[in-house]
C-alpha cells in the first residue's frame, strides 16, 4: 500500500478555540519538522506535544502559533507515524496551516483515508471501521455505546468465533473422510455437520433478532406527526424537542412545510417530522405541503396521530386512521385541558392495538407516557445496549441473512442426501460471507467505496 504521507482538517469547520492538521506517513514527522521552530520533533518522545511556531516556507515567516503532538508507529490510529499540528480554531487559520503542509509535500487526504490506512495496516477490522462513523454520527447516548461495543470488537468477535467454528467443522469433515476409522463414517460425518451448522445458524439468527432495534439506534426512528390542521401537532413537536422549532398560533394552517428534528426519546432516536395538516384546501401552498406530509406519512417507522380532544371525529381524522393503518401508531387525544366532545370508545376502535394517550401539550401532561409507549413499542421497555451485540450496519445484516440462507440450503442438502462434499460448498461460502463482515474476503472495490462515505479528515 502507499506510504506517502497525507495530511488534512481533522476538526470541524468553524470558528473555535483550536483546530487541529493532522498528518500521517513515513516522512510526517521530518515534514512537520521542517515548517516547526522549536524542539526537533526528530529526536522527541512518543507521544509527546511541544509548543512552538509554524513557519510559511515561501517567505520565511512566522505564520501560526502551535502545539505539535508526535507519535510514533505502530502505537497510533494508523499504525504510522502521526503528527497533530493544534494551531488557533477559524476557518482562515487551520486552512493557512493545511496549505503549508501541502506545500511542504505532503498530500491532501481523501475522505476516511486515515481510518483506511488503519484497517489496511492491521490497526482495526473492517467491521470497527465502520462503526468509526457510526460513533461520530450517533444521535444518543445508547447509539453512541452501541458504536463503542462495535469500535471495541465485540462484533468482530462474534464472528470470528462463528467462523472458526465453521472452519473447524470443515477440517474435521475432511479428516474423517481421508482418514475414515469406522464404518458408519459417512452418518457420523453428516452428524457432525448438522449440529455445528445448527449452532452458528442460531447465532447468527441471534444476531439478526437484534437488527431492527440496531437499525434504529444507528439512523433514528423516522417518526411523522399527522392530524387535522390545530389539533397541537406543531406544539407536539417543541415539547419532544424543548425548543420552539415549530410555530404555533390558532390559525389552522400555520404549518405550511416538513419540518425535521432529531430528538433522544428514552435512548431512541427519533427524526422527528411535523407535517403540515392534512386537509382538502384551496391554497396553493398549504396544497404543495399536504402533499408532502402524504410522503413522508408512506416513508415513516413510526406514525404520532393527533387528535382533539375538544373536537367530535371528523370524516378527515377517520381518513388518517385509514392510512397509517398496519404501521407502528401512536394516537394522542390533545387538549384534555378542554371539554370532551371526542368519542373515545370509537378512537380507540380505530386505533385497534395501538396505544390511545391523553395529553394537554399546553400543560405539558402525558408526555411521559408518550415517551414510554415509543420505547416499548419498538424495544420491549428499556434498550438493553450493556451486553447485547447489536448489528446496526445494512451491510453487515444482508451478509448475516445471506450466511444464514447458505447453512439452511445445507442442512435441506443433508437431508435430501447430497454428498457430503457438496454440501461443504455452502459452508464454505458462509466461513467467506461472514470474512465480509470484518474485511477478511472483501474486494478492494468494496473498501475504497466503504471508506469514500467517512468524512474528510478521519
Amino acid at each position: 500500500m502507499d506510504t506517502d504521507t497525507i495530511a488534512a482538517i481533522s476538526t470541524p469547520t468553524g470558528e473555535g478555540a483550536i483546530a487541529i492538521v493532522r498528518l500521517s506517513g513515513d516522512d510526517a514527522v521530518s515534514r512537520a519538522n521542517e515548517l516547526f521552530q522549536g524542539k526537533d520533533l526528530t529526536t522527541v518522545d512518543s507521544h509527546t506535544m511541544h509548543y512552538g511556531k509554524l513557519l510559511d516556507p515561501e517567505t520565511g515567516e512566522i505564520a501560526e502559533e502551535v502545539m505539535a503532538s508526535v507519535m510514533r508507529a505502530p502505537k497510533t490510529f494508523t499504525r504510522e507515524d502521526i503528527v497533530e499540528i493544534n494551531c488557533h480554531g477559524g476557518l482562515v487559520s487551520v486552512n493557512r496551516v493545511l496549505e503549508i503542509v501541502l506545500a511542504q509535500g505532503a498530500r491532501l487526504a481523501e475522505p476516511g483515508e486515515f481510518t483506511k490506512r488503519a484497517f489496511l495496516n492491521g490497526r482495526i477490522d473492517l467491521s470497527q471501521a465502520e462503526a468509526v462513523m457510526d460513533l461520530i454520527r450517533a444521535k444518543t447516548d445508547r447509539a453512541m455505546n452501541v458504536a463503542l461495543k462495535q469500535m471495541d470488537g465485540r462484533l468482530s468477535g462474534l464472528i470470528q468465533n462463528l467462523r472458526q467454528k465453521l472452519l473447524e467443522t470443515l477440517a474435521q469433515v475432511e479428516v474423517n473422510i481421508d482418514y475414515p476409522e469406522y464404518d458408519d463414517v459417512e452418518e457420523m460425518t453428516n452428524d457432525i455437520m448438522q449440529e455445528k451448522t445448527a449452532e452458528v445458524r442460531d447465532e447468527i439468527e441471534n444476531l439478526l433478532q437484534t437488527a431492527k432495534q440496531g437499525k434504529i439506534l444507528r439512523e433514528g426512528l423516522a417518526t411523522a406527526i399527522i392530524g387535522r390542521p390545530n389539533v397541537g401537532k406543531s406544539s407536539l413537536m417543541n415539547t419532544l424537542v424543548h425548543e420552539n422549532k415549530a410555530i404555533v398560533t390558532e390559525v389552522p394552517g400555520t404549518t405550511r412545510d416538513v419540518i425535521e428534528e432529531y430528538v433522544n426519546v428514552r435512548g431512541v432516536p427519533l427524526r422527528l417530522v411535523d407535517t403540515a395538516g392534512i386537509r382538502e384546501t384551496e391554497d396553493i401552498v398549504e396544497r404543495i405541503g399536504v402533499e408532502r406530509s402524504r410522503q413522508v406519512l408512506t416513508e415513516a417507522d413510526l406514525i404520532l396521530l393527533v387528535l382533539n380532544y375538544g373536537d367530535e371525529l371528523t370524516e378527515e381524522d377517520v381518513k388518517l386512521f385509514e392510512a397509517a393503518r398496519d404501521m407502528n401508531m401512536i394516537v394522542l387525544l390533545n387538549k384534555t385541558d378542554l371539554e370532551q366532545n371526542i368519542d373515545i370508545e370509537r378512537v380507540k376502535e380505530l386505533a385497534g392495538d395501538n396505544p390511545v394517550i391523553s395529553t394537554s401539550l399546553i400543560q405539558e401532561e402525558g408526555i411521559d407516557q408518550l415517551e414510554n409507549a415509543i420505547s416499548s413499542t419498538f424495544f420491549e421497555g428499556e434498550i438493553d445496549s450493556g451486553d447485547m451485540t447489536y448489528v446496526s450496519n445494512v451491510r453487515h445484516v444482508q451478509l448475516l441473512k445471506q450466511s444464514k440462507q447458505a447453512l439452511e440450503d445445507a442442512r435441506e442438502g443433508m437431508e435430501m442426501g447430497v454428498p457430503i462434499d457438496v454440501v461443504q460448498i455452502d459452508v464454505t461460502r458462509t466461513w467467506e460471507l461472514l470474512g465480509e463482515i470484518v474485511g477478511d474476503t472483501v474486494g478492494e472495490s468494496l473498501i475504497d467505496e466503504l471508506f469514500s462515505q467517512f468524512c474528510l479528515g478521519k
